[in-house]
């Protein structure tokens, strides 16, 4: 499963964990702004904001996981198996296949207002990339810097919620995940105090105890509390190795490690990749479940008005750094 979440500081940080039992073969892909992008059903553009993120490759067709526009937006894709059904393609409409809605809208928006005003008019399909990708069942979280929204396309049509939290894991939908936020109201990160009963004379044994009744499954419902908590409660200084070294130990609150979740006989869901890109400058940082050393992409180091992709496999493997050698 997966979690996504947006971090401020001096500058707009977004990213996500990709928790699968297994890779596609996933790059850090930049699209350039005459990258000829074709929709499915919606004709051709020559020329758009060019686009940073994680990507399956395939066909020469970048199959966006997440991924940040030059002008700063960001958008994810999670889990929402169950839930997720897309709409047939209507004439007269703005149809837009499932695994293209990411390119379609950062190519196009440079803001969040942008966004809302494109899925206002956007008919989402359930048209598969071909016969061996099916339309994978996803929601969506957007974001820039003045807030974040959610998009669910279900049984009962399409839903735009606005993300007070910043923070979107897998099932339930969204509302669910967000009312059961009301079970942690009591949460604070400071030491706790007796509540329980005034005739029984409870006591803090330990420091640390910040926090206590944070769930601490990996089930989608308790790590979208986690982070939420978690996410509102960071405290990092204001510089690029500050802000992005707590962006990733607030996904870190989330990791999984292999052996704890078994999804079928021998296999095990792990954190295959953790991102954070700042949104502004255009950085995608990652670390993997094999090398948490973090690694950049600047887009703006590549040629941003070609018309060829520019991939970079993720770096797997772990490197020490000797002290004593």
């Amino acid at each position: 499963m997966c979690t996504a979440a947006t971090y401020k500081s001096a500058d707009f940080y977004m990213g996500r964990t990709l928790d699968y039992e297994f890779s596609y073969g996933e790059e850090i892909t930049v699209m350039p702004r005459r990258y000829p992008l074709a929709f499915r059903h919606g004709g051709k553009t020559e020329s758009h904001y060019a686009i940073i993120g994680m990507a399956h490759v395939a066909d020469d067709y970048p199959l966006y996981y997440d991924a940040v526009n030059e002008k700063g937006l960001g958008m994810a894709g999670l889990n929402f198996v169950g839930n997720a059904v897309y709409a047939e393609p209507e004439e007269g409409k703005q149809n837009v296949a499932q695994y293209e809605f990411i390119p379609w809208l950062l190519s196009q928006c440079a803001t969040l207002d942008e966004a809302r005003s494109r899925l206002s008019k956007m008919n989402l399909t359930g048209t598969p990339f071909s016969g061996q990708l099916p339309s994978a069942q996803l929601h969506w979280i957007i974001a820039d810097a003045t807030g974040a929204i959610v998009v669910e396309s279900m049984a009962d049509g399409l839903h735009i919620y606005e993300n007070p939290t910043g923070v979107l894991t897998n099932n339930p939908p969204f509302l669910q995940q967000l009312f059961a936020l009301n079970n942690y109201m009591h949460l604070s990160a400071k030491q706790p105090e007796n509540a329980f009963s005034e005739a029984i004379p409870l006591m803090t044994y330990s420091r640390g105890m910040g926090a206590l009744g944070l769930p601490g499954d990996l089930s989608s419902m308790s790590r979208f509390a986690r982070v939420a908590f978690t996410r509102a409660h960071s405290v990092s200084g204001p510089s690029e190795e500050e802000s992005v070294g707590q962006f990733f130990h607030i996904l870190g609150s989330v990791d999984q490690q292999r052996g704890c979740c078994e999804v079928a006989d021998g296999k095990y869901e792990i954190t295959i990749y953790t991102s954070c890109w700042n949104a502004a400058k255009g950085i995608y940082y990652y670390t993997t479940y094999t090398n948490h050393q973090i690694t950049a992409v600047d887009m703006h180091r590549e040629d941003l008005d070609s018309k060829v992709l520019a991939c970079y496999p993720m770096l797997e493997k772990e490197e020490f750094r000797w002290q004593n050698r």
